[in-house]
């Protein structure tokens, strides 16, 4: 049983990085300081307690981490490095501070359910070794933050231009549009959650304001934040063609595009919509009625029930 796998891509994407002209001493900064952050964070708790759920403190304070190092060691514009230095920090502080707020009253105590789904898969594919299979899931969400989701933040930093074309206005006001969305809907998430236990209904169905129209705003806003970052990183990569070797480029470009496909096979599939499902079904009587009625991941209008 290959337990390393899942880290062979993401390696493969910082190698890119440091491969690089541009990149090779901020890819090396921000990498570094990805795996210390996890070693420390993430990857030692789960060694102590055996859960995995740290890394939802590792996670977003790395997008923090990488906001900070991109502004501080990048040589483009400062207007253009500071703006998505700045929405990617405040990605990072969104759930940073909401999983630091988890950890202190003590939710981390137990695992969470999508990571004990995560379990399930290993079980399924014959990896008895959990221990070894926590840390290497662990260290390839650090190496993530160093490879594919560093990939738009570092290209839009690194553009000289003191003028933002279209392309990154629209991709930054996607971005920003989406984290609002995100946070709204944690917020009306919190909001019905805290009215249904103060009226004793407990395993009660999120089905109002954003989440009436699918059963994840929160997970496709989060991916339409990568994807904004990902439109406003093109006119930066083009850019980057009398700089970099012609095949370097060409995987610069192509690993703009798989940052877009990462987040939604995580989103979805990995750590997202469908482990935290499983678990709906069983504790939340209403739910079967609400996946016949609402989209999974992409909103739209509510079906009528069979």
């Amino acid at each position: 049983m290959n337990y390393y796998r899942p880290l062979y891509f993401f390696v493969l994407g910082w190698m890119l990085i440091l491969s690089t002209e541009t990149f090779p001493l901020i890819g090396l900064i921000n990498g570094l300081g990805q795996l210390l952050l996890f070693a420390g964070v993430v990857c030692l708790p789960i060694w102590r307690t055996g859960r995995m759920c740290y890394v939802d403190i590792g996670w977003p304070w790395g997008l923090v981490l990488l906001g900070g190092v991109s502004y501080l060691y990048s040589d483009g514009y400062w207007l253009r490095s500071l703006t998505v230095a700045v929405l990617v920090m405040m990605v990072g502080l969104r759930m940073g501070l909401g999983a630091l707020n988890m950890w202190r009253l003590g939710f981390l105590n137990k695992e969470f359910s999508r990571y004990r789904y995560q379990r399930r898969r290993w079980e399924r594919d014959g990896k008895t070794n959990v221990e070894l299979a926590l840390q290497v899931d662990a260290i390839a969400q650090g190496l993530a933050n160093a490879s594919f989701l560093a990939l738009p933040v570092l290209i839009i930093a690194a553009n000289r231009s003191a003028s933002f074309s279209v392309f990154e206005l629209v991709g930054l006001v996607i971005c920003l549009l989406a984290f609002t969305m995100e946070s709204v809907a944690d917020l009306q998430k919190s909001r019905f959650l805290r009215e249904m236990k103060q009226a004793g209904n407990k395993h009660q169905v999120c089905n109002v304001g954003f989440w009436r129209y699918c059963r994840h705003p929160n997970y496709f806003a989060e991916w339409m934040v990568w994807n904004g970052l990902v439109i406003a990183a093109l006119p930066s990569w083009f850019l980057l063609q009398d700089k970099e070797n012609t095949i370097i480029w060409l995987l610069l470009g192509a690993g703009l595009l798989f940052t877009s496909r990462l987040m939604y096979i995580t989103l979805v599939y990995g750590t997202g919509a469908i482990p935290s499902e499983h678990y709906s079904l069983k504790k939340r009587p209403g739910y079967k009625g609400y996946q016949e009625q609402t989209n999974r991941f992409f909103p739209g209008p509510r079906r009528s029930s069979p």
